[in-house]
Parts: structure tokens; sequence; C-alpha cells
């Protein structure tokens, strides 16, 4: 019994540490803006659509979105946790994730313990202008919770940022009765994902009608005047990527957008796009495109279709926009699951690349973006090549057949 013991406490030990080292308790990278961050969180519901997700026909389109400011926090509020604070929506929520991720509920509990840089209900820092808004969309399957990071820079550089969960395209999104949606949604063929596209996209065109709402006082919030309608930008990863791109053709109120590493699902008829755009695409971009041959006359779907893509992003450069990637990169570097563990990196999603370089590399980039497009201001680093960051590459338009 005394060896029987010994043992156990000698593989309680070693499975602890195993745990603490590849499921550490992590908090989100430290602001390099100058502002505090705000979140205020809002649940919208579009009258005018059916929710075709659910079986019943009354059901209209409802979504959570996550609004982030620059603040003072003058109360000295706490930091908000990155998950739900409380015990029973934490308790739901995780186990959506965890059946998304396949993975045991218990060996998500720790991500109870992680914060944000940002303050719960605080008060917008005043400001003698008003703030441009940034709408960011998540991948498919899942969340906005996966893009808190690059809400707050955006945030403590001066914008308003409004992240959407596209609901029952989640892994979870909660719900303030204590509802928790699932994935429910496949994206198999090019025309589901066509179908799901336009889904996503009028989601964009409703919150940025909201927006104007909040703006005007018609819903009553503390943002009153304080968003500027005239320069409003949207972003997204993956297939949210891919609806930042739609919505910025299809809407005029977006001024400008970003695509982070999203194949598109509609390229017909999207030549013509006359904004300023940015498609920032992984390390994989590089071989994918030297060992590409574009085919437009190919008469297979998907090549066709990803000729067609890349024709877009080349009238995209010949317009003033950027295509870029970076080196080191895989897909989900362009979300904070590379800090969840190192277990992330392991299973080959993210890239070689150090978590936070990636990060911070895909942060300044987008900020220099939007500054220069939205506010008039730098644009340095999306000239060129940079010394500070030589994992970046610029694809030359000439390159495109």
């Amino acid at each position: 019994m005394k060896y029987s013991l010994s043992s156990l406490i000698v593989i309680l030990l070693v499975g602890s540490t195993v745990l603490s080292v590849y499921l550490p308790v992590f908090n989100l990278p430290k602001l390099d803006g100058p502002e505090k961050v705000g979140t205020q969180t809002f649940h919208l519901t579009d009258q005018n659509r059916d929710e075709i997700f659910t079986e019943d026909q009354n059901d209209k389109r409802e979504l959570m979105v996550q609004v982030w400011y620059p603040t003072e926090n003058s109360n000295n509020n706490k930091r908000d946790t990155l998950f739900p604070k409380d015990k029973e929506m934490f308790k739901k929520y995780i186990q959506s994730f965890s059946n998304s991720l396949k993975l045991p509920e218990f060996l998500l509990d720790y991500l109870k313990y992680s914060q944000t840089n940002s303050y719960e209900n605080v008060e917008i820092l005043p400001s003698t202008s008003p703030y441009p808004v940034v709408l960011l969309s998540h991948g498919m399957g899942t969340s906005r919770v996966l893009h808190v990071s690059q809400a707050e820079n955006l945030a403590s550089h001066g914008y308003i940022v409004v992240t959407i969960d596209h609901t029952y395209s989640t892994f979870a999104t909660l719900f303030p009765d204590g509802r928790v949606t699932d994935y429910k949604k496949s994206t198999t063929t090019l025309d589901e994902r066509t179908k799901t596209g336009s889904i996503w996209t009028k989601d964009v065109e409703f919150v940025i009608d909201q927006i104007e709402k909040l703006n005007s006082g018609a819903i009553e919030s503390q943002f009153k005047g304080k968003i500027d309608l005239d320069h409003i930008g949207a972003m997204g990863h993956s297939f949210g990527g891919a609806t930042a791109f739609n919505a910025t053709y299809l809407d005029q109120r977006i001024k400008a957008g970003v695509n982070m590493d999203g194949s598109l699902y509609e390229v017909e008829n999207r030549d013509d796009i006359n904004k300023p755009f940015m498609f920032i695409r992984s390390g994989s971009f590089e071989d994918w495109f030297a060992n590409f041959e574009i085919d437009r006359n190919s008469d297979d779907e998907v090549t066709k279709s990803l000729s067609d893509e890349l024709h877009i992003m080349k009238n995209v450069m010949n317009h003033g926009g950027k295509v870029i990637y970076v080196e080191g990169t895989q897909h989900f570097n362009f979300t904070d699951l590379q800090f969840y563990s190192e277990l992330v990196k392991l299973s080959g999603i993210t890239g070689d690349i150090n978590g936070k370089r990636g990060s911070n590399i895909v942060n300044q980039y987008v900020l220099d973006f939007f500054n220069k497009q939205l506010k008039g201001t730098g644009g340095d680093l999306i000239q060129g090549p940079n010394d500070l960051y030589p994992e970046v590459k610029f694809v030359d338009p000439e390159e495109i057949k």
C-alpha cells in the first residue's frame, strides 16, 4: 500500500506539472496603445429576418455583439475575465467549447482564471471628436472570444471595435437568459459557403444599422454621438475575413477592410472593388501561391474560384490595397488560440513563430492600415518591407498573371 500510494502521488505530481506546462492559466498580451479599454455586451434581434438555422418558424435572427472602446476606468474596476464569471454560464459555455474541440470538459476548467485587459461596463473616454469604428468577425465554428486581443489593441489606439458572434456558426454563443447555442451549419460545398456567407454579411449590415441607432440615441447607451459613422472599417478571420471582404464590397458605409487568412466565398462580380482593402495571409500562402497554376478557363469549380480570388487580389493591389503574408504563421496565428496552450502549436494549426510575436505583427499591420484609411495618419508599415518585421512579405501584383 505504501508503494502504491507513493506511485499515485508521483503520477499526480507529474500530471499536474504537465497540465501546468501545457494548459497554463494565461492572460492576454498587454496593450500597446495609450488608452485603457472598456467593454460592453449587447443582445440584438433582427425582427426583419427569420432564423433559418432553427425549426421554430417564429424565431428571428439573434446576435450577441461585444463593444470595445477607450476608457479612463475612473472607478478603478477590476479587469474582466475572458470567459463568463457566472459559474452556471461558464459551465454551459465550456461544455460547448469542449464538445467542439473534442476535449474532456475538466481540461478547460482553468480558462475561468484567464483575464483580459478590459474593464466591463465602464464609461467611454471623453473625446473632442467621435471614434472610428471597426467591425470584427470570427472564423467558422469559433467565436468572438478568440479575437479579444485584436479588439483590445485597436480600442487602446482610439477605436470603437464591435465583435460579432455569428449565431449557430460558433462553438458557443451565450445569451443573457442562459441559452447557449452551438454550431449547426455545414459549409462543405461552395453553394453552402455562399448561402452562409450571405447570412453573415447581413449580420454585419444589421449591426451597422444598430451602431447608427446607438450613435443617434435611438438605442439608449453611452455611445450617443461618440461613433464616427463616416469612418467604418470591417475585418475578420477565415470565413469572417471573407465576410469582411463581401460586406466591404456591398455596403457603402464601410470604407476599408481587412481579411485575415480567409478564402473568399463570393467571387462573382467582385472584380471592381475600389475601396482600400488588405489581405493578410499565413506563411503557407507563399507555397500555395508559387505552385498554383492559374487557369481561369478550368471547368473545376474550386480551381476557378481560387483563380478568381487571385484576380480579385490583383485588382485590390492595383487600387492601392495590399496583399501580404507572414512567414512562420499558420491559420490560427490570427486568433487568440495561440495563447491558450503549447499543445495548440504541437497540433500544427499555428506555425513556428512565437505566438506573441505573431499576434503583435498582425496587430501592428492592421492598426497601421486602419490608421491610414480611417484616421488619415500612419501608413508606413503597409508601404513595403520593414526591417522590424522581416517575416512580413508583400505580394507584387505583377506576380499574378
